[in-house]
């Protein structure tokens, strides 16, 4: 089968959301300490074969009968598709639509965890620090914990992740 990644999969937020909604999200909106989540993502073998193939094409993320012999004891999703997952999720749920700038990097990325076909998993994103940038006060600086839980709320994929964001208009 292929997948058709212009077909957005389902989510919902799960109630943990910022004050404000993410195409009205400004840089006072994100206040160090606060934890917010959203998911759901359902990994299927068919999206985890046809994205390895393309990006990732090692037998334990394209072959199923390889990789029911390999190390893992069956198929696992390439860690850069679980990241590519937390990316869109991070992206449409938390990144300002209004008043996101940039991004200088990400750093700590791990994957803890293997994804498995039948995975369901959701994003946390915890605001680490907050402050307005000494060089350019039109702006604030935003680090953020983001992680991915499975269905059993064992960590999959994390990453400190730094972002600009546009301040509030007068």
């Amino acid at each position: 089968m292929t997948v058709d990644p212009a077909v957005p999969r389902p989510t919902r937020a799960l109630g943990v959301d910022l004050a404000a909604p993410v195409d009205d999200r400004y840089f006072e909106d994100y206040v160090p300490g606060g934890v917010h989540e959203w998911g759901y993502v359902t990994m299927t073998e068919d999206e985890i074969v046809a994205f390895a193939t393309r990006y990732d094409p090692q037998p334990i993320h394209t072959d199923p009968g390889w990789a029911a012999t390999g190390p893992f004891g069956g198929l696992i999703a390439s860690g850069w598709h679980t990241s590519a997952e937390g990316m869109r999720l991070f992206v449409e749920h938390y990144v300002s639509h209004v008043a996101g700038l940039a991004s200088p990097g990400m750093d700590e990325l791990r994957w803890p965890r293997p994804v498995r076909p039948g995975d369901v998993l959701r994003a946390r994103v915890t605001i680490l620090e907050a402050r307005v940038s000494g060089s350019r006060p039109d702006r604030g600086i935003v680090t953020s914990g983001l992680e991915l839980l499975n269905q059993d709320d064992e960590h999959v994929f994390t990453v400190r992740a730094v972002n600009f964001f546009g301040r509030r208009p007068a």
